[in-house]
């Protein structure tokens, strides 16, 4: 995606572009990491982004298997 923000003078704002991008790719990456859904704005309408992924599962309580 184009930068947005390429004309603005203030480089605070201007640095706020790369930084979002940087938090959007750790948020995705602890999301399949951790399994959890990652919620996102797609055409007016909030979906989870990673619904097409396939997520590790993460054994529960109920889940394990007990030894002996």
């Amino acid at each position: 995606m184009k930068n947005p923000m390429a004309k603005i003078k203030d480089p605070d704002l201007r640095g706020s572009w790369p930084a979002m991008q940087r938090a959007a790719k750790a948020a995705r990456a602890l999301a399949i990491q951790t399994g959890t859904p990652l919620y996102v704005m797609r055409g007016g309408r909030v979906v989870d982004a990673l619904a097409d992924k396939v997520r590790p599962r993460i054994k529960t309580g109920t889940e394990r298997r007990r030894i002996g």
